[in-house]
C-alpha cells in the first residue's frame, strides 16, 4: 500500500475502534485486578491441586474437537462442492442445522442415550450381551462427541464458500505439470484454502474453551466449568479470577500463533483467468456412498436429538407444561439476539477495516483486544459487567441492556472471524482506485467496500445471532429479575433432569434458529 493512501486514515474510524476495544478489554482488567490481587496462597492452592489437570483436559478437548471438525467439515464441504449426486442441494443447507442444536441440549440428549441404561447401552448389549458397556457420556470422550458435532459446521460453511470461491485454474497447472490429483489436493488445493480452513478452526477451539453448558452437564473439568464453580459453588472470585487469567493467557498465545500462520498464508485469487469447479457426476453407487455418510453425521448431529425433543415436547404439551409464557420467553431470545448481532456487526466494521488496510499496530492492538472477550469465561465476564454497570452506568444496572453487552463481548470475535477473511479477499486495488476518482475513505468503504463484503458480514450477523440464542451462563447471572429466554429455561430443567420440561424450549431454539441458518445458505453469497 502506498504511502498516499496510509495518510489518508481516517481518524474517526481509529477513534471508534480505540474507544470500542477499550470497552470491550474492561471485563479484562477486571479479570486481571481479580487475579493479581489473589493472595499467594490462592495460587499455590490452585498450582498444586486444579491447574494441571484443568490444562491438561481444555487443551486436550480443544485439539480433540478441532481434529474432528476438520475431518468433517472439510470432507463433507469438499463433497457438496466437487459432486454433483442426487439430493445435493438438500444437503448443502442441512448439514448446518447442528448450529441450531445448543451443545448443552446435545449433551442431556447424550447423557440420556449414553448414560447407564440407556438406549444406547441397551442396544449394544444386544449384540455384547448383558454385560457390555458403552463409554460413558461424563467423560473426555463425551465431551468431544458432543462438541464436535456440534461445532463441526463452522468449518464446513467456511471451507464451503473457499471452495465456491476457488479458481480450478491452480489444479489444472498442477495436474499439467504431473501432479497426481491427491497431490494436487494436499500441495495445491488444501494450501489455498488454508486462511478459510483456519479461521474455521479458530471458532471451534475458541468455543470449546469458552463452553459452559455442554461440560458443566457432562460434567468434563475445564477451565471455564471450574469458574463456574468457583464462583456460584465457592464464591472464591478471587481463584475464579487466577483461572480466567490462565484461560485468558491461553486464548492469547493461540490467537497470535493462528493470526502468524494467517499472515503467513494470506492470497488474493486471480480473477483474469478465473474458471469456476465443475462437479463430477457420480453413480449409483457413489451416491450411495456419499448420501450415507451424510445421514450417519447429520443423524447423529441433530436429526436424533431433534426427533427426541420432538418426542419429549408432544409429552410436555399433552401434560399442560406448556403454556402462554413461551410466546415471552421467544421474544426475549430473539429480541437479544437480534440487538446484540446488530450492534456487533456495526462495532466489527471499524476494527476489521483498519486492522486489514491500515495494518499498524494500534489498528492490529485493536482487534485482538476485541478477541479477548470470546474467551472470557461466560460466568466471571457476567460478574465484571456487573460490577462495573453499577459504578459505570448504574442506571442501566439490572436491565436487559447488560446482557446485550455481555453478548457483544462474548460473540464479537465470531463474527470477526468471518467479517476479516471476506474483507481480505477484497483487493486494495478497488479503493485505490475509487480514490483516485475522488471519494473519499468512508464514502469508498460505503459504496465500494461494504457492498462487496455485504454477503460475508450477514453470515458473521447470522452466526453472533445463533450464539446468543443459544448463550447460557452470562444470561442466568445477569437477566433482569422474571426475565427468562429459552435457554435458561432449558437449563433449569435439564440440569434437574427434567428432560421432557426442558424440550420445549430447547425445540423453541431450533425453530427460532432455523430461519436463520436457512438464510445463510439459500443465497449464492459470491454474487452478494
Amino acid at each position: 500500500m502506498t504511502a498516499a493512501v496510509r495518510q489518508t486514515v481516517p481518524l474517526s474510524l481509529s477513534i471508534v475502534a480505540l474507544m470500542v476495544a477499550g470497552l470491550i478489554c474492561l471485563p479484562l482488567m477486571y479479570i486481571v485486578y481479580l487475579a493479581v490481587s489473589a493472595d499467594h496462597t490462592v495460587w499455590s492452592r490452585l498450582w498444586s491441586t486444579r491447574i494441571p489437570e484443568l490444562l491438561l483436559n481444555t487443551v486436550s478437548l480443544a485439539v480433540s474437537v478441532a481434529a474432528g471438525t476438520f475431518v468433517l467439515g472439510v470432507s463433507l464441504a469438499w463433497l457438496v462442492v466437487r459432486y454433483n449426486f442426487f439430493g445435493r442441494r438438500l444437503w448443502e443447507w442441512a448439514l448446518v442445522l447442528p448450529l441450531a442444536m445448543p451443545t448443552y441440549v446435545l449433551a442431556f440428549v447424550y447423557t440420556y442415550l449414553l448414560g447407564a441404561g440407556g438406549r444406547a447401552e441397551q442396544a449394544w448389549q444386544l449384540w455384547a450381551g448383558p454385560e457390555g458397556r458403552i463409554f460413558s457420556p461424563y467423560s473426555y470422550a463425551g465431551a468431544t462427541l458432543v462438541m464436535t458435532l456440534d461445532t463441526f459446521p463452522f468449518v464446513y460453511l467456511l471451507t464451503r464458500a473457499a471452495l465456491l470461491n476457488f479458481n480450478v485454474s491452480f489444479e489444472e497447472v498442477a495436474r499439467v505439470c504431473g501432479a497426481s490429483r491427491l497431490s494436487t489436493l494436499f500441495r495445491v488445493t488444501l494450501p489455498l484454502m488454508r486462511p478459510a480452513i483456519v479461521a474455521g478452526l479458530s471458532l471451534v477451539i475458541m468455543y470449546v474453551v469458552s463452553d459452559f453448558g455442554a461440560v458443566s452437564l457432562l460434567r468434563f473439568q475445564t477451565f471455564t466449568y471450574a469458574v463456574y464453580q468457583q464462583v456460584t459453588g465457592r464464591y472464591d472470585h478471587a481463584a475464579a479470577g487466577v483461572l480466567s487469567l490462565l484461560l485468558v493467557l491461553f486464548a492469547l498465545i493461540f490467537l497470535i500463533t493462528e493470526r502468524w500462520f494467517r499472515q503467513r498464508s494470506r492470497f488474493y485469487q486471480t480473477t483474469g483467468r478465473y474458471r469456476s469447479p465443475e462437479r463430477t457426476p457420480c453413480g449409483p453407487v457413489g451416491t450411495v456412498l456419499i448420501t450415507a455418510y451424510m445421514v450417519l453425521v447429520l443423524g447423529v448431529a441433530f436429526g436424533l436429538p431433534a426427533l427426541l425433543l420432538i418426542r419429549w415436547s408432544v409429552s410436555a404439551v399433552a401434560e399442560g407444561a406448556v403454556d402462554a409464557r413461551f410466546l415471552g420467553f421467544i421474544w426475549n431470545s430473539t429480541l437479544l439476539s437480534g440487538l446484540a448481532a446488530t450492534f456487533a456487526v456495526l462495532i466489527g466494521i471499524p476494527l476489521v477495516y483498519l486492522a486489514t488496510r491500515w495494518p499498524s499496530k494500534l489498528h492490529v492492538l485493536c482487534l485482538q483486544a476485541a478477541y479477548a472477550g470470546y474467551v472470557l469465561p461466560g460466568p466471571v465476564g457476567a460478574l465484571a459487567l456487573l460490577v462495573l454497570f453499577s459504578h459505570i452506568a448504574p442506571f442501566w444496572f439490572g436491565t436487559a441492556a447488560v446482557l446485550i453487552v455481555a453478548y457483544i463481548v462474548h460473540f464479537l470475535p465470531a463474527g470477526l472471524q468471518t467479517m476479516e477473511p471476506a474483507l481480505q479477499q477484497v483487493t486494495p486495488n478497488l479503493e485505490e482506485a475509487a480514490r483516485s476518482l475522488g471519494l473519499g475513505t468512508l464514502r469508498t468503504l460505503r459504496k465500494v467496500i461494504l457492498p462487496l463484503v455485504r454477503g460475508g458480514f450477514i453470515a458473521a450477523w447470522i452466526l453472533m445471532f445463533l450464539q446468543s440464542m443459544k448463550e447460557l451462563p452470562a444470561t442466568l447471572l445477569l437477566r433482569p429479575v422474571g426475565f427468562d429466554t429459552l435457554a435458561v429455561r432449558v437449563w433449569l430443567e435439564a440440569s434437574e433432569e427434567y428432560y421432557q420440561l426442558a424440550a420445549p424450549s430447547a425445540l423453541l431454539i431450533v425453530i427460532m434458529t432455523l430461519p436463520a441458518l436457512l438464510l445463510l445458505v439459500s443465497k449464492d453469497w459470491r454474487a452478494a
